[in-house]
């Protein structure tokens, strides 16, 4: 059995760099289209692209949606399907038109990939996005332990993560000369910082309260006047392995130097969660924490659009949409709520920030995102 056609890798690279260059897709997205075409080739034993037919789509369709996950055994799900057939819909697109093509593909053939419309609104269905409460948080952080510089670089990572609400990979590439202690904030240069969309801004720490800024805090401090760290070393320096006496390979400490990527972070979240005794919630979780608690702490739409510009979002929109559902259970208080007289407590005015929002979208010619 083939294990790949020369001709169809040699459009691939092609199809990879219009992504990457012409589109403008990080390498995340690139590979998750060259994981969607591989498992159509697989299915049809590397059969040259030219010879695609819509029937090809209709029984890879029906393949996939018989396949299961490797982690949970269970059948992939419908947004997995969904992505997957999206990205293949969009490559045969492409392809239709590229010279050496477009007499073998119909454009229209890759329209065949398409779910039925039950099972697309299943795949792209908004659900309630899981995170931590802030006690659960805070417990957490209390019980991580600190005997050790690694225990307590882990520590300081994840009351950071609480206090600026930065993504995983930001944190990850922060060097300490991005980090002001005097005004408190965290310039997130995306010379150096792993943004999203290598998008520049600072963030000011949020107001959480109960000693998160001092761990920080004491930690930035420590890394500058007892390592004797300047201005370009790490925040959040990778764990140092090295032959050890009992001649084998062990932790020794701290390596001076950035962590290649942020899987590490999440390895520490994931222990410090469940030695916690709790469930594990994802760095990117707090981020969810943090929209929640501006909408109880923020009192007019001018503070609110603060709050969403300190966790880099350039339309307060995207806060709202993409993280500020209000969660089933506070649903429900509120709801209770309103059905007993209460006395009126000072809030965010919604009839003005409703104002803003549609203010904003004339602004920018239709929905932000």
């Amino acid at each position: 059995m083939p294990t790949h056609n020369a001709k169809n890798e040699r459009i691939k690279r092609k199809y990879f760099a219009y992504l990457k260059e012409a589109m403008r897709h990080s390498e995340p997205t690139v590979d998750a289209v060259a994981k969607a075409l591989n498992r159509f080739e697989v299915y049809g034993k590397h059969r040259d692209f030219k010879t695609f037919h819509f029937e090809q789509a209709v029984g890879f369709k029906k393949h996939l949606a018989e396949q299961k996950a490797k982690l949970s055994g269970e059948k992939l799900s419908k947004a997995t399907l969904n992505s997957t057939l999206n990205q293949l819909k969009q490559f045969f697109q492409w392809l239709s038109r590229e010279t050496g093509y477009k007499s073998s593909i119909k454009y229209s053939d890759a329209e065949y990939f398409n779910l039925s419309e039950k099972d697309t609104r299943i795949a792209t269905a908004k659900r309630e996005q899981r995170s931590p409460t802030m006690a659960q948080i805070k417990h957490v952080i209390a019980s991580m332990p600190t005997s050790t510089v690694l225990e307590q670089r882990n520590r300081a990572l994840v009351a950071f993560t609480l206090l600026t609400g930065a993504r995983d990979s930001a944190i990850a590439s922060a060097k300490l000369k991005h980090i002001d202690l005097l005004s408190g904030s965290f310039y997130q240069d995306a010379r150096d910082v792993k943004t999203k969309f290598s998008k520049t801004f600072t963030t000011t720490f949020f107001p959480v309260g109960d000693g998160i800024i001092e761990i920080v805090v004491d930690w930035v401090n420590y890394l500058r006047d007892v390592l004797l760290w300047g201005n370009d070393d790490p925040v959040f320096p990778s764990t140092r392995i090295a032959y050890g006496a009992s001649k084998q390979f062990e932790v020794v400490g701290l390596e001076r130097s950035h962590w290649s990527n942020a899987s590490p972070i999440r390895t520490i979240f994931k222990e410090a969660f469940t030695n916690a005794g709790l469930p594990y919630f994802n760095p990117h979780s707090f981020r969810n924490t943090l929209v929640r608690l501006g909408e109880t702490t923020c009192k007019t739409p001018e503070e609110f659009k603060a709050w969403s510009q300190n966790l880099g979002h350039d339309k307060v929109m995207t806060t709202f949409l993409n993280y500020g559902e209000v969660a089933y259970q506070r649903q429900y208080e509120i709801i209770r709520g309103l059905a007993t007289p209460q006395e009126a407590k000072p809030t965010m005015d919604y009839k003005e920030l409703a104002k803003a929002f549609v203010q904003e979208v004339r602004n920018n010619g239709g929905m932000p995102v």
